[in-house]
């Protein structure tokens, strides 16, 4: 039962419909606290809480900052390698490059709030996941994205597209951090709940790596950068709740970015990174001063003490409950070494930023909040974040989840007579147009390291070295929402395939997951089989996952939207290229160059037990259907497969690779030829079906284009390898010459390739 007590302060609160003096079962539930949470909150405190007191608990226990769905789920996921130095727990993950240098990096979703405000949404989503790179000791070297939008003729979707990608491209590019790499796709599942989830990577030196934890009783804890406001309070809650129909209605709960801030800010921290004044530093993101405050005290096993009067505001008579639960952009909160204060304060008002010492570090393991010489907090830091509420949702079984969502083989498998004109379809569809409209709104060139964008993978220089990092963002929504499991491998096996594909080895993963309510079974259920595929492939691939983002409540109950989003488990892959003059790329050479199809030895029958059309965008573009089960992922062959691509290109004995993925073998192709200019003549496998042959999205496959087939022949005549490469096998495809493809010139794929975007804008 709730109680009514009196708190500090006499304010309106945004979430109340009751007064601030009271704290009812009203009160409690705008804060997104269940009756047996708030019971949980008496326990912790002993007493009832005031409405500061309250806030805090709320966001603190909000998905988004606790995770008390995933938490049990995410320790199963394999989490170190050797060259790993960091994993999940900091700002961001870490790991080993060589030479003492590391690369540092993570993704994060900002979903909620781009559907809300699009421009601000996306562009602050941009600007969050670089301080968590930065806050780190890392330069920033390129931006990622993954952005998935419901159907272009949505009466909204045009506006959210132009909005995201503008923010993120408003941002990126006057930061001054190059956009290399990304997708985006379609589809009715998310007319309601946009996804924008953001990437960030890094270079640091092994030696400056900063972490999190407050320590040193009676150090003084520091407030940098722009100065506290109004915007994004209870964006931590709001982005951990489904949409009702007042989502118009939360755009105050969206932040307001200011990217030329963040430029200044990241140098003045890497200024005084380079000096030994900070013991620990933590970006101000989701839930801002209460987050940060209390994952430094707790991963330093300290408390923390706060002089709210000395926060730096931007507007009057801001409360502590506003301080605290604030979300506006551009801020940091740092642990400095005692007698460093003034010199540190030198360096950031240099550069034009607030400078502020609002507190200290404690030995009390409390939060302890002061305002007009009055405590207005104190609440123990273990049930605030390591004692958080952890629930163990109920979830179906992988045949329970199949036969609930209606998967089973497909039925009826229709053919092709017209390759060239179905592939002209898919070519201008809006899953596989260019998106040259995209990413020509972003600043792929900014810092003069970037190597490659467009293709499988961006790559970007290691500046001053031969090293390269490439970069890739995959997920198949479609195939996790037909089996969790198997959607789940496949989205870590594409990303391992693109990153081999331009000649990286792959190192680390992160991830962001977006998935619906989590309080529904069959919702959980994909997350729970979702998490088995990705951890059951990272550790076949010796690919760990570093760093990530768990968002849920991804559904919406607007007018208009749909109900949840499909699964998806966005997984953003970063590796290495030791040499960057090794690099490999997409387009065709040269003609008379042979190409070959690198797969499974034992595609040369099709496999009775699949269509090889299920869930293809072939299916659902040419024929209206969704049907069928997704293609099974054989990891033991994505692995000799990928170390196979990687060889190749290091001896120098293929000119182009592409990995085979949406479309299938036809687009693939098809996009070789579109990104040079030289066609092909190629020929099917006469056991399979045209449509089965051209269009099927079988895994673990590549093409590659091969200039001396006598060198290469004798490369694969050596047998160096171990005997499971036996399951890697090519096939000659025909021969990279003339200008047409499947009877189409390569002027007219090019010209349906970038219909779609330039019609519909221009519309």
């Amino acid at each position: 039962m709730v109680k009514h007590g009196r708190t500090s302060d006499s304010r309106s609160c945004p979430l109340m419909a009751a007064p601030m003096s009271e704290i009812t079962s009203e009160v409690v539930e705008a804060h997104g606290l269940s009756p047996e949470e708030y019971d949980r909150v008496l326990h912790a405190l002993g007493r009832e809480p005031n409405l500061v007191e309250l806030g805090i608990f709320s966001v603190m226990w909000s998905e988004h900052c606790s995770y008390k769905s995933s938490r049990l789920h995410l320790k199963k996921l394999p989490t170190e390698a050797p060259w790993v130095i960091c994993g999940p727990g900091e700002n961001a993950g870490v790991i080993d490059i060589g030479d003492g240098q590391a690369a540092i990096f993570k993704m994060e979703s900002h979903n909620h709030p781009s559907y809300i405000e699009p421009y601000q949404g996306a562009a602050t989503g941009v600007g969050g996941i670089l301080r968590d790179v930065f806050t780190m000791g890392a330069r920033p070297v390129a931006n990622a994205n993954a952005l998935r939008f419901g159907r272009p003729d949505h009466p909204k979707m045009k506006h959210l597209v132009q909005g995201v990608v503008a923010g993120i491209g408003g941002y990126g590019n006057c930061v001054g951090v190059p956009t290399v790499c990304g997708e985006t796709n379609f589809h009715p599942a998310y007319d309601g709940n946009i996804l924008v989830n953001a990437m960030t990577v890094g270079v640091a030196d092994t030696d400056k790596i900063f972490y999190s934890a407050a320590t040193g009783i009676g150090n003084p804890i520091v407030y940098v950068g722009s100065k506290t406001g109004r915007d994004g309070i209870h964006g931590a809650t709001m982005a951990s709740a489904d949409f009702a129909e007042d989502s118009e209605e939360k755009r105050p709960t969206v932040q307001v970015g200011d990217p030329f801030t963040e430029k200044l800010l990241i140098e003045a921290c890497l200024e005084l990174m380079a000096t030994d004044a900070i013991v620990a530093i933590q970006d101000m993101g989701a839930a801002g001063l209460t987050s940060s405050s209390v994952e430094m005290a707790t991963n330093g096993e300290t408390g923390i003490r706060l002089d709210m009067n000395k926060v730096p505001c931007r507007e009057e008579g801001m409360t502590p409950y506003e301080m605290m639960l604030s979300e506006s952009q551009e801020r940091m909160l740092m642990v400095l070494k005692p007698g460093k204060e003034a010199m540190a304060e030198e360096i950031f008002r240099k550069w034009e930023l607030d400078f502020a010492v609002i507190g200290e570090v404690t030995d009390t393991r409390h939060m302890v909040l002061e305002f007009d010489g009055e405590v207005v907090c104190d609440i123990p830091l273990g049930p605030l974040a390591a004692d958080a509420p952890e629930y163990d949702r109920p979830y179906m079984s992988m045949e329970d989840y199949i036969a609930w969502a209606g998967i089973s083989p497909m039925q009826n498998r229709p053919d092709t007579d017209d390759v060239g004109g179905d592939l002209l379809k898919l070519l201008a569809s809006p899953n596989l147009s260019s998106r040259k409209w995209i990413s020509e709104q972003y600043d792929s060139q900014v810092g003069a390291d970037t190597l490659q964008t467009g293709g499988d993978a961006g790559v970007v220089r290691v500046h001053g070295t031969k090293k390269a990092l490439a970069i890739t963002t995959d997920c198949t929504p479609r195939y996790v929402h037909a089996n969790p499991y198997e959607g789940g491998k496949q989205a870590v096996a594409e990303a391992f395939r693109n990153l081999c594909a331009v000649g990286a080895r792959p190192l680390a993963i992160t991830n962001c997951l977006n998935f619906a309510n989590p309080q529904r079974p069959e919702i959980m259920a994909q997350f729970v089989h979702a998490l088995d595929g990705m951890g059951n492939a990272c550790r076949v691939l010796d690919f760990p996952i570093v760093s990530g983002n768990v968002s849920l409540y991804n559904e919406s109950k607007a007018t208009g939207g749909g109900s949840a989003i499909l699964p998806t488990p966005a997984i953003g892959g970063v590796g290495l290229i030791d040499d960057y003059d090794t690099m490999m790329t997409m387009p065709f050479k040269n003609e008379g160059d042979a190409i070959y199809l690198v797969g499974s030895e034992a595609w040369a029958t099709p496999d009775p037990e699949r269509s090889h059309l299920g869930k293809s965008l072939w299916l659902s573009e040419i024929h209206g259907r969704d049907e069928g089960r997704a293609p099974p992922v054989d990891l033991t062959l994505e692995k000799n497969a990928g170390e196979t691509i990687r060889e190749l290109i290091e001896a120098g004995l293929v000119s182009a690779v592409h990995d085979v993925s949406d479309g299938g073998l036809a687009v693939a192709l098809a996009e070789m030829a579109i990104a040079s200019g030289l066609g092909a003549e190629v020929s099917a496998n006469e056991d399979y079906t045209a449509a089965a042959w051209w269009f099927g999205e079988d895994q673990g496959r590549y093409v590659i284009t091969v200039p001396d087939t006598d060198a290469f022949n004798a490369q694969l005549a050596k047998g160096t390898r171990d005997e499971d490469t036996a399951l890697v096998g090519f096939r000659r495809l025909g021969t990279v010459t003339g200008d047409s493809l499947f009877g189409k010139s390569v002027e007219e794929l090019r010209a349906a390739h970038q219909s779609f975007f330039k019609d519909w804008m221009e519309a």
